[in-house]
């Protein structure tokens, strides 16, 4: 296992910036947001650090030597759209970027590219699932075909106003399973995030043994769930009612024992740092701060 990070905290940074600062702090790896050149629509999206929307052979040629030259790696592209959205606009703009990511990412040399199953919040889960049934196999056929791997985060997607269920219909252990039953290929897997188990008062540790062949990337991010908030609001409040996002360290997850049960399926694999914790995002020194706090933490633990 080696130490990378997220790109999206750093929106102000070019590609090259971004690749310097991980070089320069020790980081190995650089999971790289890839979102469209537009305006984002919600916290942490709308980041690009590589446009594959023109993405050229010059430009692969550049991005390879620039990273071989800084000797960081790309663990994984990162972009994380609703692609069963309720308005089929926005849904089938996220299927068709998902699909570039893919392709961008096999240029690259990179095999993974890292998402959201989706979900529309105006069907029942039953629905969904159909609409599962027509819109990922297309997907996962499509990464196969390119030899790209999809790593699917568990984050429920809901926030404030996407109640009742959210906006990622593979928010947790069940549906991962179910995910699997229907598209058992083995280019389909897990970007694995044990902080969105804290909030919903899950168990973050025994997925890892259950999904071992199935975590293609780690997320490295804690959550602190406020058990005095939630008394008072209920499970029915928004998340963000009674839990917050944190660096690692300052959360309620006990990373010993989530290192130990990696090593034990010996994963091998990127440990990414993901920064969304509020204290630190007032300033651009507060984001760099914040992501070598988080590093010096988890060097405890991992040696890059």
């Amino acid at each position: 296992m080696k130490l990378g990070f997220l790109s999206a905290i750093l929106d102000e940074f070019s590609f090259e910036q971004v690749i310097d600062f991980a070089a320069d702090n020790g980081f190995a790896y650089v999971e790289l947001a890839c979102w469209p050149i537009e305006k984002a629509t919600r916290r942490y999206a709308g980041v690009s650090h590589i446009d594959m929307s023109t993405l050229d052979d010059e430009k692969v040629i550049y991005i390879k030597r620039y990273l071989a030259a800084r000797k960081v790696e790309i663990s994984g592209i990162g972009y994380y759209p609703n692609p069963l959205s309720d308005d089929p606009a926005v849904a089938q703009k996220a299927i068709d970027h998902i699909k570039a990511c893919i392709v961008g990412a096999e240029k690259l040399g990179v095999n993974l590219v890292n998402t959201f199953i989706g979900r529309n919040r105006r069907l029942s889960p039953e629905e969904n699932w159909e609409l599962f049934d027509k819109v990922w196999p297309d997907i996962i056929k499509f990464a196969e075909e390119h030899n790209v791997r999809i790593g699917i985060e568990g984050c429920p997607m809901f926030f404030a106003t996407e109640w009742p269920n959210g906006d990622n219909l593979a928010s947790n252990v069940a549906a991962w399973r179910e995910m699997f039953a229907r598209i058992p290929s083995k280019n389909f897997g897990l970007n694995y995030d044990p902080s969105h188990h804290v909030w919903q008062q899950t168990d973050y540790i025994k997925p890892i043994a259950e999904f071992k062949d199935r975590i293609f990337h780690f997320h490295v991010k804690d959550a602190k769930f406020y058990k005095d908030k939630y008394d008072d609001v209920g499970p029915f409040a928004n998340p963000l009612a009674y839990h917050s996002p944190k660096l690692p360290g300052l959360g309620d997850i006990q990373w010993g024992k989530v290192v130990s049960a990696m090593n034990d399926i010996r994963y091998n694999g990127p440990m990414i740092l993901e920064i969304e914790d509020k204290a630190y995002e007032d300033t651009m020194e507060d984001k760099i701060n914040a992501i070598l706090l988080a590093r010096d933490f988890m060097r405890q633990y991992i040696r890059n």
